[in-house]
């Protein structure tokens, strides 16, 4: 992954996430897996786990420790309403970039 694209990343990355966790809880693990199965492949299971301390300490998901097949409990995070309401703000932020971006790439050409 080249520069550029990880600096937009660490802005947008956050939003992604809870973007995943729309509607189903998951577990960092299977975040990481959500993530590289739509094409962010370069992204270390670290940097999702670090994430996800951040939004639990933001308030952003709820947190329910889960019994695991394999070894200790999972902790499963689930969006919760002020999660919901940053979504949405950050998906009003997202479009409202994109349009500019656009803008200016058209004027460009």
């Amino acid at each position: 992954m080249g520069r550029q694209m990880t600096e937009m990343l660490k802005g947008t990355l956050e939003g992604i996430v809870l973007a995943l966790l729309t509607g189903k809880p998951a577990y960092g693990y299977e975040i990481t897996t959500l993530l590289r199965d739509r094409g962010f492949a370069d992204i270390a299971e670290g940097t999702v786990y670090a994430l996800l301390v951040r939004t639990e300490q933001k308030g952003l998901v709820d947190v329910e420790k889960r019994p695991s097949e394999k070894g200790p409990p999972r902790k499963v995070y689930t969006l919760n309403t002020q999660g919901d309401e940053y979504l949405k703000e950050f998906w009003t932020t997202w479009s409202f970039l994109a349009e500019r971006l656009e803008q200016l790439r058209d004027e460009g050409n």
